[in-house]
């Protein structure tokens, strides 16, 4: 084993951990259950794209491989600007049903 070796696997590793505590507190600082549900969602698809572009990192020959990251660039960026407005939303919708309903009582 070289370092090239330990230093990748260690940084995969680490990467992992660190993909599962950001889903982790993700979903667990969510104020409501439909806000919850969306971020279940939306934690899914992350994890399924993300793992999709280094499988095709992995599998395409170099330097096609390379082409993956135009793609991924630009889904990335877009996808977490709409997921937040999305999250915000569904907040906002579900702090307005919690005070529509205390103030019934």
């Amino acid at each position: 084993m070289d370092t090239g070796f330990i230093g990748g696997l260690i940084g995969g590793v680490l990467g992992l951990l660190g993909g599962a505590v950001g889903t982790y507190f993700s979903i667990k600082n969510t104020a409501g259950p439909r806000e919850r549900m969306f971020m279940v969602q939306v934690a899914i698809v992350a994890w399924i794209g993300v793992s999709a572009f280094v499988l095709g990192l992995l599998m395409l020959p170099q330097p096609y491989n390379f082409l993956l990251w135009v793609p991924y660039g630009i889904a990335l960026p877009l996808g977490i600007v709409w997921s937040n407005r999305r999250q915000r939303m569904i907040r906002s919708e579900e702090e307005a049903s919690a005070v529509g309903k205390s103030r019934l009582r």
